[in-house]
């Protein structure tokens, strides 16, 4: 999976550690999802999605051959 999460954070001026404190994670978590190591659950990509004003599925892009 890949994700927008660090091109989003530099829009929005956001340090790793301040999306976590802000989606309620730890930063480690963030730099995770950053590297595509980590699933989010449904509730954190809303939450993320939330903070960036944007659409889970535009954040979170799911590779169609890793099924």
């Amino acid at each position: 999976m890949k994700t927008r999460i660090k091109e989003l954070r530099a829009k929005f001026n956001l340090t790793q550690g301040e999306l976590a404190k802000k989606v309620g994670v730890r930063r480690e978590t963030i730099v995770f999802l950053e590297k595509g190591k980590y699933n989010p659950s449904l509730k954190l990509a809303y939450n993320i999605a939330k903070v960036f004003g944007e659409r889970i599925e535009d954040i979170f892009i799911f590779d169609e051959e890793q099924k």
